[in-house]
């Protein structure tokens, strides 16, 4: 018999921890778009790359799509290919705008998700996935591409982020 206790705790620490890891990546995103200019940001390294517009306004459908239709069962309106679109009049602080409701939204749906919203099996882009793998994909989607956005940002501006300013991070597992 299965402890739906444990199980459900099991579940909010999986909630917790995927909110933190959402709410980790929009202040990164930020960082970098203080550092740019318009330009910077709709230009593309070549025809194959996507320019850092391009990466937020499709993060923003992606995490829209799959947690805020998805999950919270909004409307789907989602234009894809709209996302990869060339882009030369969007402007800085209508993406950081956009990205930031975004993912609020999103951290405020899967708060408030219950054990069988986890569980559940929806109908996602083409894919039935439970609310689980919709959590884990989105989760894995916003850091990889976070990481374009932040790598994109390093190149062009010659800058160390400073994201683990005043941390050791040469510390072993054991001195906790």
């Amino acid at each position: 018999m299965v402890d739906t206790t444990i199980v459900s705790g099991c579940l909010n620490e999986l909630k917790q921890q995927i909110i933190y890891r959402i709410e980790l990546n929009y202040p990164r995103i930020h960082k970098c778009l203080l550092n740019l200019n318009d330009n910077e940001i709709c230009s593309r390294v070549n025809e194959n790359s996507n320019s850092i517009a391009n990466l937020i306004l499709h993060l923003c459908g992606n995490i829209t799509q799959y947690i805020i239709s998805g999950l919270g069962g909004n409307e789907d309106k989602r234009f894809r290919e709209g996302e990869f679109a060339e882009k030369k009049d969007i402007k800085i602080a209508e993406l950081d705008k956009m990205i930031k409701e975004t993912a609020e939204n999103a951290v405020g749906i899967i708060s408030a998700l219950g054990v069988n919203d986890l569980l559940k099996i929806y109908p996602v882009q083409g894919y039935k996935l439970s609310g689980i793998a919709i959590l884990i994909h989105v989760t894995e989607h916003f850091s990889y591409h976070t990481g374009q956005i932040v790598s994109t940002t390093k190149a062009l501006k010659n800058i160390d982020t400073g994201f683990y300013k005043g941390m050791n991070l040469n510390k072993k597992n054991n001195s906790i």
